[in-house]
């Protein structure tokens, strides 16, 4: 079921269904008619609502999108022995701070707060994380962690993330590439557009799951391996869904991919895709029903 954190594609929808009837509204008056379609006073309630449930700041593969959940301080959301925190000197957490490539979409940013350090994605809360040794961190909110490479004597040159049993390594960018990035993604939002392919890439993808047998050399390697391990997970859902029969592009997500809503034979999923700069599935999302 769609939910509030879908608000702007549903606003998107919206405007294109009343314009397909001939009535227009502005893009700020559907906004506010989404919010209080959703039981919401107005789009700034709305807004609050979605940042404070936003999901971790991580690249989903195509499994089952997790919510943000809160732990007693010190504690681990996995359920693991609390980890203890250690103190590291600024210098060493300011040579951290920075610019990191998530995607051709996506900049991870990680600056500094105190004694530790706050990440962030385009759309998504700052999440904390803690030392645990002067190069590994980990969140008391969400089940993750982060260690960062360098060679000691200067700024980190990437960083990795852990989740979910895989790794997502970052290379450090300037700030003026991290700059571009955000750019187009913005011009992407703004356009509500769908990519070229990502609809045909979808429905391929979908297929190979539900046969068992995705084609990861159309996946970036870093979703190629999510999707290997998510597999088991993955398929015996969506062959319940059993074959595509429609899918319906909703809009842009925060971080530029393309979000679509897919029927299938017994039910219906949410996706989130966006292919990288050499026509490769570098992100796809799932969630159930539209």
């Amino acid at each position: 079921m769609r939910d509030f954190r879908d608000a702007k594609a549903m606003a998107q929808t919206l405007r294109e269904a009343l314009s397909a009837k001939s009535v227009s509204l502005t893009h700020s008056e559907s906004l506010e008619l989404t919010a209080k379609v959703l039981g919401l006073r107005d789009w700034n309630a709305l807004a609050a609502r979605i940042a404070s449930s936003n999901e971790p700041p991580v690249e989903k593969p195509a499994a089952s999108a997790q919510e943000t959940g809160s732990t007693p301080s010190g504690g681990n959301p996995s359920g693991q022995p609390a980890r203890q925190k250690v103190a590291v000197d600024s210098v060493i957490l300011d040579s951290y701070t920075g610019f990191y490539r998530l995607d051709d979409n996506a900049v991870f940013t990680v600056t500094r707060e105190a004694d530790h350090l706050l990440t962030h994605l385009p759309g998504q809360i700052h999440v904390p994380f803690h030392a645990q040794s002067p190069t590994e961190f980990f969140s008391e909110i969400v089940d993750a962690q982060i260690t960062f490479v360098g060679d000691g004597r200067g700024p980190a040159t990437s960083v990795s993330l852990h989740q979910g049993g895989v790794s997502y390594p970052m290379p450090r960018i300037d700030a003026t590439v991290a700059r571009e990035i955000a750019s187009r993604t913005e011009e992407r939002v703004k356009s509500q557009a769908p990519s070229p392919g990502t609809e045909a890439a979808l429905r391929r993808l979908i297929d190979g799951i539900i046969s068992g047998k995705p084609n990861y050399d159309e996946m970036s390697a870093m979703l190629a391996e999510a999707t290997r391990q998510q597999l088991p997970h993955l398929q015996p859902g969506l062959a319940e869904l059993r074959t595509v029969e429609s899918v319906n592009f909703l809009g842009v997500g925060a971080q530029g991919e393309d979000v679509y809503s897919v029927r299938h034979e017994n039910g219906a999923s949410h996706w989130r895709i966006a292919l990288d700069s050499k026509g490769a599935i570098s992100t796809a999302w799932v969630t159930p029903g539209p």
